[in-house]
């Protein structure tokens, strides 16, 4: 696997940028697996034509024009957390966000960079300022397995 240009996440915005080295004057690289996880969570993939939009105002199903050209059949980058964005935290959509985020992933295994992947969801926190919690483990073909962690934070909550 060549290297992606690093991209850091932060959790409080849900933002990713590019990460500039001053020293060397240059955009650093990711030799792992992070970048290219952070892209399989959190850039949009098309909802397919069943699935219920957020905003049933705006009928944009979203996904990455790139993915009109792929030579490859049903290729797809991103994945459709977004469609959960003003969903309630309840345990249907947080069964939802483990699917959604394991489909995001499978990528990987496909193209022979995992051997495994295994994906948590859950919701974490209190009424008001709870969170998404997914949780994967990327398992590599040499046997090393690597851990990542995202907090998404809800923009509906819970009604009691």
């Amino acid at each position: 696997m060549s290297n992606d240009i690093k991209i850091s996440l932060d959790e409080d915005f849900l933002e990713g940028d590019f990460v500039f080295d001053e020293i060397i004057q240059d955009l650093e690289s990711d030799g792992g697996l992070e970048t290219a996880v952070i892209i399989s969570l959190f850039t949009d993939r098309r909802a397919n034509e069943d699935d219920v939009l957020p905003d049933s105002n705006n009928l944009d199903r979203r996904g990455w024009w790139g993915d009109l050209t792929s030579g490859f059949e049903n290729d797809q980058i991103g994945s459709r957390l977004w469609l959960l964005e003003r969903e309630k935290t309840i345990p249907n959509v947080v069964i939802r966000a483990k699917q959604y985020a394991e489909e995001a992933l499978q990528w990987l295994v496909n193209d022979g960079i995992a051997v495994k992947i295994e994906v948590e969801a859950e919701r974490q926190g209190g009424l008001g300022n709870d969170v998404l919690a997914i949780s994967c483990r990327i398992f590599k073909p040499d046997g090393t397995d690597i851990p990542f962690k995202y907090l998404m934070q809800w923009a509906a909550q819970e009604l009691r």
